[in-house]
C-alpha cells in the first residue's frame, strides 16, 4: 500500500472502530469528516504516468459512507445524468456489501470505474447533496464519486462483478456508430432487451473520448478495457476499423447490411482553433492530437511508442477546461521545463474541475489568467518561439450567464514558448452529416434531436452523447445513451 493511503488507512480504522460502536443520528453523521482522498506525491507524479488519485481504503469507504444523511427525498439522483440510486448503493457501501451496491449501480451505469473517476460530481450529484448545502460548501457533500469508484474497483479486484443478463432473441438488429459513453451506454440497454447490437469504430481501440482523450494517470486504459469487455460477454459485436460515412453510409447500413435501428455516437473529434497568425507553426498542436498521441499510441513510452512526441521545453495551452488541464499535465510528464495555462478569464470562470485546477498547480504547471493570445510567433525555420498575449478584464455576463473577456489594449507583450496546445473545444467530425441525406443539424454541426428520445430527423436513426451536446461531460453523454435506447427499446417492440 502506498504510504499516504497506509497513513489515512490507520486513522481511518480507528475512527470506524469508533463510529461501529454507536447508534449515529444525523447531527453525528453530519460531524463525521471528510474523508481526504490519497494521492501520489507531486514531486514523483510528474515523472510517471501512473493514476494521481490512489482510491479510498476500505475503511475509508465505510466513514464515507456515514456520512449519508439517507434523505428521505433523495435529491443527489436529481444531479444524476443516468439516475443511479445514490442513497442505496452508499447504503450498502457503508454495511460493506460491496457487491450489492455495484449491482445497484449497474441497473443504471455501466462505467462506475469510469464515472467515479472523470465525472464532474460536484456540479452534479454532489451539488444537490444536504450535507454539502448544509454545510454551504459542496466540497463538503458526501465523496458520492469517491465511493462509486471504490466500490467498482473493488467488485472488479475480487471477481464479484456479474454480466448483465441479455433478454430473448428479439430478431432485430441494431447499429452504434462510435464506442464512446454514449454509444457504450445504448449498446448495453440495447443488447439487454434482446437485439442484436453491432458496435462500429473508426479507430483501432474501443472507447472513445475515454482512450483517445483523458490521460492514464486520470483514467487507466485497463478499467475501460475491461467495462468493454463486459459489453463483449453481452454479446455485442465490435467491429474496429470502421469508419461510417465512407467504409458504410448510414443508408448503407439499412440497405445493405439490414439494420433495423440506428444509434450515432460518434462524439465530437473534430478541433477548433483561434485562426490566429502563426498558428500553422510547427509545433502548434491541436489538444487532440497531443493527447491522442500520447494516450492512444502511447509517446510517453518512447521504446515502444507507435508515434513519435514532440519535444518541449516551454509549453503554452489556450484554454481552461478539463481538456486543457489533460495537456498541461501530459505536457510536464512528457519532459516540459515550463507548461503555462493562458485563459482569458479568472480561476472562477474556468470550467475545469477544481480537483483538475489543483492538481495542476500542485505539479508546478503555471497559469496566466486574464491574458488571450493574439498570435504565435515562429523562427527563420517557422518553429513556434513566442506568443503574444494581451491582457484581458472582465466585463458584464453574456447570454451564456458568464462574464465577457474584454481585451486591454496597449498591453499586448511577448512571451517565449516553443510549443503551443490550443485547447479550446471541438465539433463534431462533419462525415456523416455530409453522408447522410436529410438528417437535421445545427449551424455548429451537432445533430438535432427530440430531447426526450434521441430520434433524429430520420426514421429509425437516434443520436447522443457530443455529436448532439458539443463537448460535454462523460455522465451526461451516457445519460442520453440510455434515453436513445430506451426510446429505440420502444420503436424496434412495434415493428
Amino acid at each position: 500500500m502506498h504510504p499516504k493511503k497506509e497513513q489515512l488507512d490507520d486513522a481511518a480504522k480507528l475512527l470506524l472502530a469508533e463510529l461501529e460502536q454507536k447508534e449515529l443520528t444525523a447531527k453525528d453523521r453530519n460531524q463525521i469528516p471528510l474523508q481526504e482522498m490519497p494521492s501520489q506525491d507531486p514531486r514523483e507524479r510528474i515523472f510517471n504516468m501512473d493514476e494521481v488519485a490512489l482510491g479510498y481504503t476500505e475503511a475509508q469507504v465505510r466513514i464515507e459512507a456515514l456520512r449519508c444523511l439517507q434523505c428521505k427525498t433523495k435529491p443527489c439522483i436529481k444531479g444524476c445524468p443516468v439516475e443511479i440510486d445514490i442513497p442505496a448503493f452508499i447504503l450498502e457501501a457503508g454495511k460493506g456489501d460491496y457487491a450489492r451496491a455495484a449491482s445497484i449501480i449497474k441497473e443504471s451505469s455501466l462505467l462506475p470505474s469510469v464515472c467515479g473517476r472523470v465525472c464532474p460530481q460536484e456540479v452534479q450529484c454532489q451539488l444537490y447533496c444536504t450535507v454539502g448545502k448544509a454545510k454551504k460548501d459542496v466540497e463538503q457533500s458526501v465523496s458520492i464519486g469517491r465511493i462509486e469508484r471504490f466500490v467498482a474497483d473493488y467488485t472488479r479486484e475480487h471477481g464479484l462483478d456479474e454480466v448483465p443478463q441479455v433478454g430473448a432473441d428479439t430478431g432485430k438488429s441494431v447499429a452504434v456508430i462510435g464506442s464512446g459513453p454514449a454509444s457504450l451506454s445504448a449498446a448495453a440497454d440495447l443488447r439487454r432487451e434482446g437485439h442484436r447490437v453491432v458496435m462500429f469504430e473508426a479507430l483501432h481501440k474501443v472507447g472513445g473520448v475515454l482512450v483517445y482523450g483523458i490521460p492514464e494517470f486520470r483514467l487507466p486504459k485497463e478499467i475501460v478495457n475491461y467495462e468493454v469487455d463486459i459489453l463483449l460477454k453481452m454479446g455485442v459485436e465490435i467491429r474496429k476499423n470502421y469508419l461510417i460515412g465512407k467504409t458504410r453510409t448510414i443508408d448503407e447500413l439499412f440497405k445493405k447490411d439490414g439494420f433495423d435501428a440506428i444509434f450515432i455516437g460518434s462524439g465530437a473529434g473534430l478541433p477548433k482553433f483561434l485562426n490566429i497568425e502563426g498558428e500553422n507553426s510547427v509545433g502548434v498542436f491541436s489538444a487532440n492530437e497531443y493527447l491522442t498521441r500520447s494516450n492512444l499510441m502511447r509517446a510517453y513510452d518512447t521504446n515502444n511508442a507507435l508515434t513519435p512526441i514532440y519535444h518541449s521545453k516551454r509549453v503554452a495551452v489556450f484554454g481552461g477546461g478539463n481538456v486543457a488541464m489533460d495537456a498541461a499535465r501530459t505536457a510536464k510528464r512528457l519532459g516540459a521545463e515550463v507548461v503555462s495555462v493562458i485563459y482569458r478569464r479568472t480561476e472562477a470562470e474556468m470550467p475545469a474541475r477544481r480537483e483538475e485546477i489543483a492538481h495542476a498547480k500542485e505539479e508546478g504547471i503555471e497559469f496566466v489568467f486574464l491574458h488571450a493570445p493574439m498570435r504565435i510567433v515562429p523562427d527563420e525555420k517557422g518553429r513556434v518561439e513566442a506568443v503574444e498575449v494581451i491582457r484581458c478584464e472582465l466585463g458584464p455576463e453574456g447570454e451564456d450567464g458568464r462574464r465577457r473577456s474584454i481585451m486591454v489594449e496597449g498591453t499586448e507583450h511577448l512571451r517565449p514558448y516553443d510549443t503551443v496546445i490550443v485547447a479550446i473545444g471541438n465539433d463534431p467530425n462533419p462525415l456523416i452529416k455530409a453522408t447522410t441525406k436529410g438528417i437535421e443539424t445545427t449551424r455548429k454541426g451537432t445533430i438535432i434531436v427530440d430531447p426526450s428520445t434521441g430520434a433524429t430527423s430520420l426514421k429509425g436513426v437516434y443520436a447522443g452523447g457530443d455529436i448532439v451536446l458539443g463537448a460535454a461531460t462523460v455522465i451526461l453523454a451516457m445519460g442520453q445513451g440510455r434515453t436513445a435506447a430506451k426510446a429505440m427499446n420502444e420503436y424496434l417492440a412495434a415493428l
